[in-house]
């Protein structure tokens, strides 16, 4: 057997299905208790257009467009690096009507490295650890016997994955304490047994929970859980511009071995025209000092490094939505992501030209981004995704765009994100107006109140589900049984803040809210000023910014 077009097409619906019928069980294996760690959600969205695709193609072109669909549809970190497996894929049966084994043995190679490139230093025992692993395997199959069957290679692969899986916990401390395997791993194991029962004639549908859904490991218990210490101070970004000599696709190596030697947590695309690069570093100085060696720094991004929270839902936009360029009238222009009518007036407020509702329990597409770039009438757009796991995505939104310039600003809270609106110089040249934004930021405290989705024990706290949660930078610093008094007990200690805004949320009455922003009041003294505001957000009962 061979693998046609058409039969790729129903390997990618199958695997699409039997990843959205598991999308809870791998929900649950992220190590958070918020409502916000929807790893299989993400998944599973970035997915859902694989079945958007023309029959009548060979393999190889269906591999592209399915490919290029998922990459624009991709939601959150997972989703982004599935979607590059995917591209990988395509790159490697470009041109190819019909697929034997050594051609899928190419692609998963393909489809491993392109995942593993934009993350220069990646962490084992995640979904890049399953890629790697389970494509290896079939190489050492094929290489014994270069007559194996398509569908005894995918046996081999699919053996490959559950045992590369079987064994993150054993890679990655924290799911070993926590008791779970990795959330992005299952996924892509999903997505191959899925592939694998369209290869044998049987393939998934999605359903609302599929009879035979596979069974995960429960979810995360974090009896054990300690949050890691920060080992490199400043998230450093930049594009550049190649110059002359180093046009081309992979031409800057030097760079590449240059930054993996200086932090971690680093990303690097090494485009035609561009480099992008990511990385956590204690000298940002000698990053660009090495960088504007291969070009000029169009973009330039500094920050303080803080804690996040881990992964979030996304829902995608209406299809219809306009797609249509509008026409340069204006320099800069910005794109935020919020979530709540009130918060979304204010962006509005503060200069922002268009808004992508999303964030808690909806990220946006890599498109939903696009779109909202393209109709910002300015030639540097600025994307605020007040969020850590939509910055990949508008990170990757950012290298599609070429009718723009874009620059991502990397700002992971609505505080910090609104702060740096403020901060915005009009006047500024673009490299000044991302350092005043990365000043600004580093000067805002997020604090916000939440409710637990599963019992579960993190740190010092017993968790009980639906009671709530009082986090600070993404870390829980009080538990209480109602809204009212976790948002007092979290801001208890607040001393020296000049200013101090309260968005309060859809479940919040307007007097709650005043009679919170009077305890605060009280707290800080007169030399404070306290806004509150009602921003409308679910989920979160109340966001506060202090500066």
């Amino acid at each position: 057997m061979k693998i046609t077009g058409s039969l790729y097409r129903s390997m990618a619906e199958s695997g699409a299905a039997l990843l959205s019928n598991n999308m809870e069980e791998i929900n649950n294996l992220n190590v958070f208790p918020v409502p916000d760690g929807d790893t299989g959600i993400n998944m599973s969205l970035t997915m859902s257009t694989v079945g958007n695709v023309a029959d009548g193609m060979g393999v190889g072109e269906t591999a592209e467009k399915i490919a290029g669909l998922m990459l624009r549809s991709a939601r959150g970190n997972s989703g982004a690096i599935l979607s590059l497996f995917f591209r990988g894929i395509g790159k490697a049966l470009k041109g190819i009507d019909e697929a034997g084994a050594g051609e899928i043995v190419e692609a998963f190679q393909r489809g491993t490295k392109e995942a593993y490139r934009a993350v220069m230093k990646p962490t084992e025992g995640t979904i890049l650890t399953v890629m790697r692993m389970c494509g290896e395997e079939a190489e050492k199959a094929y290489t014994a016997d270069k007559s194996i069957s398509v569908e005894k290679l995918f046996d081999v692969i699919m053996k490959g994955a559950e045992d590369a899986l079987a064994q993150t916990p054993e890679m990655l401390p924290v799911l070993k304490q926590t008791g779970v395997v990795d959330a992005g791993g299952a996924g892509f194991v999903c997505v191959l047994r899925g592939m694998i029962a369209a290869l044998e004639g049987n393939p998934y549908v999605a359903e609302n929970k599929a009879a035979g859904a596979t069974e995960m490991k429960g979810a995360a218990d974090f009896s054990d859980f300690n949050s890691e210490d920060i080992t490199f101070g400043y998230c450093t970004e930049c594009i550049v511009d190649k110059n002359e000599k180093y046009l081309g696709e992979d031409t800057s190596g030097e760079l590449y071995e240059f930054i993996k030697s200086i932090g971690d947590s680093a990303v690097f695309v090494d485009d035609e025209s561009i480099i992008k690069l990511h990385i956590h570093t204690n000298d940002p100085g000698a990053v660009l000092t090495k960088a504007i060696e291969f070009g000029s720094l169009a973009t330039v991004k500094i920050e303080n490094m803080r804690n996040q929270h881990t992964e979030l839902v996304s829902e995608a936009k209406p299809a219809e939505e306009s797609k249509r360029v509008i026409a340069i009238e204006k320099k800069y222009g910005f794109v935020s992501v919020c979530m709540g009518e009130g918060i979304s007036a204010m962006f509005r407020d503060v200069g922002v030209d268009n808004i992508i509702t999303g964030g808690q329990t909806m990220n946006p597409s890599t498109q939903d981004i696009i779109d909202a770039v393209m109709k910002t009438p300015s030639e540097y757009v600025f994307i605020l995704p007040n969020n850590k796991n939509i910055c990949m995505v508008a990170n990757q939104a950012a290298q599609i765009v070429t009718e723009r310039k874009v620059i991502v600003i990397p700002t992971e809270t609505v505080p910090q994100g609104m702060s740096a609106m403020i901060a915005y110089n009009p006047d500024g040249e673009p490299d000044e107006i991302v350092a005043e934004m990365k000043e600004s930021m580093a000067m805002v405290t997020s604090m916000s109140v939440t409710f637990a989705v599963r019992d579960t024990q993190i740190d010092r706290f017993n968790i009980t589900k639906g009671q709530y949660l009082g986090l600070v930078e993404g870390k829980i610093a009080c538990v209480t049984n109602d809204s009212f008094s976790c948002a007092k007990q979290l801001t208890r200690g607040m001393t020296g803040a000049i200013y101090v805004t309260v968005f309060y949320g859809e479940d919040v009455s307007g007097e709650q809210a005043e009679a919170f922003g009077a305890y605060i009041s009280e707290k800080v003294g007169s030399g404070c000023e306290v806004s509150v505001l009602p921003g409308g957000q679910p989920l979160y009962d109340y966001i506060i910014s202090v500066e």
